[in-house]
């Protein structure tokens, strides 16, 4: 029907609680919705009942997109009203994802043009991405079932960090369902939390591991407050607080690995003005930019579908009816993305150049580096000043203790942590991020199993948090130089394989972020841990990826 800078797509949305249909014009970039939400009467979301109202709700919003498509065609009327249909494909409920899928279906032979079947937690990236005309950002989704990182490499979105346990929304809801409030809770929660009258936060707890996170234990905490009598209002703000400052940090680990500058906003949750507030202040604290879509698009939404639906269209990614089978496991990472270029690389420092990394500033000073955790602004202040007083005290007892177990780190001279300051040593050469070969990764694996063994863990072993020494031979490999752990901040003492094998997590997640070929060095990485360290870690280190991150909670 039309060429690229004109296509129009059709597009259904039903992955939970959201029936959605929508039309979007490329030419005019005008984007029509129709959305019929449900709502619980009571507790959260029931599978039963999403798909029972996403049988009654979706005739109505597509016929309805449809007459919209058909008033608004430019061309005559013997053409289809739209180049192609698109739907959500997954994640999401099974029930509600076949029923969008079979209408899908049905529109796209009725109107005799190609289906679409798109990634519900992409399209959340892309029009991020769209909107904001951002190059090749870092994107945090934070929605009901869903809280993770993605970055374009390689021709896919890496998931660079992720929940370890359920998404920022649903766990909200699992707190105010506890308080007795109706779904959603994250609105009630924001409401009131502004009412807080109390300046110090309660204490609850905080838990990054790298650039993935948990919730668990903080949702327990704080319903363990209200029980106990703390004012709802302070116990809300107290939980806000910290999970949103989790999120910003996480996103700011991630930009610092990435050597990005750029963060879009997507899902349900994002709508929150705290959190949108916390990010935006991150981001122009370290010069970066930030962009959070309009609210509409930040729900649940077939605007977002028919977006990225027009892309791939444009690029011939579509669907025969035959492969069209939804996927409630549907995973960001698991998208071949055709309908876009590859950016150019990030910049590299030049080695010498103070270092602004996502929680300091590292300042080479002749032989030694001069390491300042800088206060957060987002963070509150009671927050911020414990987690900086915490982690330099950490970082400096678990890096003399890692030395005296033979792990090559640097020495440290001096350590502030009122100051938040410490003095090291000046080792290395690059970062191994910029000098990745199996060797060095290699040597990694093992100084993990050293400390694993001694019963502590590292905390965020990333490749921006091994220095490697000079040299290379004509095959990439190390020919002499040293590999070095630093940044032990996020570091403890632990005896759990669990916290063990999330230490390898996150060591593999930053190699699939910053690899060019990532498989061999994963590889290199699990041999050299088998052989100095335990297999019931690598055992765990299994389990944990295969837990899904992606399929919504009832």
């Amino acid at each position: 029907m039309s060429h690229d800078s004109s296509i129009r797509v059709l597009a259904v949305e039903g992955t939970a609680w959201a029936a959605s249909a929508a039309v979007y014009d490329a030419g005019s970039e005008e984007v029509f919705i129709e959305t019929d939400a449900y709502l619980p009467d009571s507790g959260g979301i029931h599978p039963r009942e999403a798909a029972e109202h996403m049988h009654g709700a979706i005739p109505r919003v597509v016929e309805t997109a449809l007459s919209h498509a058909r008033e608004t065609v430019d061309g005559p009327a013997s053409e289809p009203p739209v180049d192609a249909v698109a739907f959500s494909r997954g994640p999401g409920l099974g029930p509600c994802l076949r029923i969008v899928a079979t209408v899908a279906r049905a529109l796209a032979q009725t109107l005799e043009v190609p289906l679409v079947g798109v990634n519900h937690m992409v399209a959340h990236l892309e029009i991020g991405r769209h909107t904001s005309e951002f190059n090749s950002p870092v994107c945090l989704n934070a929605s009901g079932a869903n809280a993770h990182l993605l970055a374009y490499r390689n021709g896919r979105y890496r998931v660079l960090g992720e929940t370890m346990d359920t998404g920022v929304g649903n766990a909200i809801d699992k707190f105010t369902r506890h308080v007795g409030w109706s779904h959603p809770g994250g609105p009630k929660v924001e409401e009131a939390a502004a009412r807080a009258e109390g300046e110090e936060l309660l204490d609850l707890p905080y838990v990054v591991k790298g650039m993935d996170f948990s919730f668990s234990g903080i949702m327990t905490a704080a319903k363990e407050a209200y029980d106990g009598g703390e004012d709802v209002e302070d116990v809300c703000c107290s939980l806000q607080e910290n999970v949103f400052a989790m999120l910003a940090e996480v996103a700011e680990r991630a930009l610092s690995l990435t050597g990005r500058e750029e963060l879009v906003l997507g899902g349900g949750v994002g709508q929150n003005a705290r959190l949108r507030g916390m990010l935006a202040e991150m981001c122009e604290a370290r010069g970066a930019s930030f962009h959070a879509p309009d609210p509409r698009f930040l729900r649940d939404n077939a605007g977002m579908i028919a977006v990225l639906g027009a892309k791939m269209y444009a690029a011939g990614d579509t669907l025969e009816i035959a492969d069209s089978r939804v996927d409630p496991d549907f995973r960001p990472d698991q998208v071949p993305v055709t309908w876009r270029e590859a950016p150019e690389p990030a910049p590299r420092r030049a080695e010498g150049e103070a270092v602004r990394g996502a929680e300091a500033v590292v300042t080479p000073e002749g032989d030694r580096v001069v390491k300042r955790r800088l206060p957060k602004s987002y963070r509150h202040p009671d927050l911020d000043d414990r987690l900086r007083r915490e982690r330099t005290a950490g970082e400096a007892r678990l890096t003399s203790l890692a030395r005296r177990e033979g792990v090559s780190t640097p020495v440290l001279s001096d350590v502030d942590p009122r100051e938040a300051t410490l003095e090291f040593e000046r080792v290395g050469t690059a970062d191994l991020r910029d000098a990745l070969t199996e060797q060095r990764v290699r040597e990694v694996g093992a100084h993990l199993a050293t400390i694993h063994g001694a019963g502590f863990v590292h905390g965020d072993p990333t490749t921006r948090n091994v220095r490697v020494g000079a040299g290379t031979d004509g095959d990439g490999d190390d020919a002499g130089g040293r590999t070095y752990l630093i940044d032990f901040g996020l570091g403890y003492h632990t005896d759990h394989v669990e916290d063990y094998a999330m230490d390898l997590h996150v060591a593999e997640g930053s190699l699939v972020g910053t690899a060019d070929d990532p498989d061999p060095l994963r590889a290199a990485l699990r041999e050299s841990y088998r052989a100095a360290g335990d297999e019931r870690v690598l055992n765990r280190l299994a389990e944990i990826e295969s837990r899904g991150r992606y399929v919504s909670e009832p």
